[in-house]
């Protein structure tokens, strides 16, 4: 069993016709505008530019364009305003075709390049933890409003366990909050691999992690939540995300007695290959991932990721759900596939597309303090009983939301994560 939100009220999400252009190469960002009518009379007006930044390219490329699509359906549906003001989307990608991940270079230029923008007021981004963790600081410096329909790591919001000294503050150079997130913290996460590793029969867990911001604060959350449940771990490796194989790692998990496996950390980090060795190693284990690799790129075979038979005894954990279990799915479904004609998007769709309905709805309320980034931030933080396409949530005061949400995925034939339970 996972734990589930209470939120429970159904948004509906209006239908249009005019169609946007896709997203666009690897090299160039996009943007995207409506011509609409003229604000009326007492509206705030002006001119004002939410960017996005993500990676595009690599083994989360599915999801990420994905959340694109949803944030231009989100700008689509309000013709390009928010209220009287005129709202520019531009898409960044924060990735590298050589990393095939995000790359922290990217990161850098992105948040610079939003920060040197005048007309910026919010930027919906990172995808991963450790992409945040760059450009939280440059954007904070600045007073722009960030917020991530992805992100995790507990460090960039508490000092709760599984943080390391210094944090959150550290990515506040101002002193100020100007960083939210619409999915659950990595607390509840690790809390919810407990719990289903339990209901699983697992007796004795070995955990890697791939030495990234994400993945040591997963697995550290998860050490904690284990031993408080009575769970054994046996192991909790770092591993080298470059090394050739891990067998020498696998070899120590089944001298430890291990019946099942968890890997903290993305995809791109070694996770294909840990996997295989630990599979070839314990064959009879159970085999877990969370958030980091619940995608595409690495349950299936032909995208370059995991083995079928390997990917028979994975299950891994995500903050998003069966997209018509949402209680604005339904509706969401039906305006992606008039527009982008995929009546089955990648459930991180609806992310991308609540963050962006968020930052339009932030810029409307803030009135004529609007475009400005001193306005729209502090209006960022008074989101209270915000009923949305995900459900009611509020964002604290440290910048997470209320949600609790998280799924457990399974592989399916076609070798793509599917929605099992919450």
């Amino acid at each position: 069993m996972f734990i589930r939100s209470k939120a429970a009220l159904a948004f509906a999400i209006p239908v249009l016709a005019i169609g946007l252009g896709a997203c666009g190469d690897d090299e160039e960002t996009t943007s995207s505008a409506a011509s609409t009518p003229a604000a009326p009379a007492g509206e705030a007006t002006g001119d004002v530019t939410v960017y996005s930044s993500l990676p595009l390219q690599g083994a989360s490329k599915d999801q990420t364009n994905a959340m694109v699509d949803g944030i231009k359906l989100a700008v689509k549906q309000a013709g390009g305003k928010a209220g009287g003001i005129n709202v520019k989307y531009e898409s960044l990608d924060d990735s590298t075709a050589q990393a095939g991940n995000w790359d922290p270079n990217q990161v850098a230029s992105n948040a610079r390049k939003v920060a040197q923008d005048k007309s910026a007021v919010a930027y919906i981004g990172e995808f991963n933890s450790g992409a945040s963790a760059l450009s939280i600081p440059i954007l904070n410096q600045v007073g722009i409003a960030q917020i991530s329909p992805a992100n995790t790591y507990v460090g960039l919001t508490t000092d709760e366990p599984g943080s390391e000294k210094g944090e959150p503050e550290k990515y506040q150079p101002t002193g100020k909050k100007t960083y939210a997130r619409i999915v659950p913290r990595d607390t509840i996460q690790a809390q919810a691999l407990v719990t289903q590793m339990q209901a699983d029969g697992c007796q004795a867990v070995a955990v890697a992690n791939d030495k990234d911001t994400y993945g040591q604060g997963l697995a550290r959350l998860f050490e904690i939540k284990a031993k408080e449940a009575g769970l054994k771990i046996t192991a909790n490796e770092g591993i080298q995300k470059d090394s050739a194989n891990f067998r020498s790692v696998a070899g120590k998990f089944k001298s430890a007695g291990s019946d099942c496996f968890l890997f903290a950390g993305v995809t791109a980090n070694g996770a294909v290959q840990i996997y295989k060795d630990v599979a070839a190693a314990l064959p009879e284990a159970k085999l877990y991932g969370a958030d980091g690799v619940c995608e595409s790129g690495f349950t299936s075979a032909e995208k370059g990721g995991i083995p079928k038979k390997v990917a028979a005894n994975f299950a891994c954990t995500v903050a998003t759900l069966d997209l018509p279990s949402y209680p604005g799915g339904k509706e969401f479904i039906e305006a992606f596939s008039a527009e982008y004609g995929d009546d089955s998007p990648d459930p991180y769709a609806i992310y991308g597309y609540e963050a962006m309905q968020l930052a339009l709805d932030t810029i409307e309320a803030a009135g004529e303090a609007g475009t400005t980034r001193e306005g729209v931030l502090e209006q960022l933080f008074q989101t209270k009983d915000r009923d949305s396409v995900l459900g009611t949530y509020s964002i604290d005061e440290n910048g997470d939301t209320t949600l609790t949400d998280y799924g457990l995925y399974k592989v399916n034939d076609k070798g793509d994560p599917e929605y099992a339970s919450t």
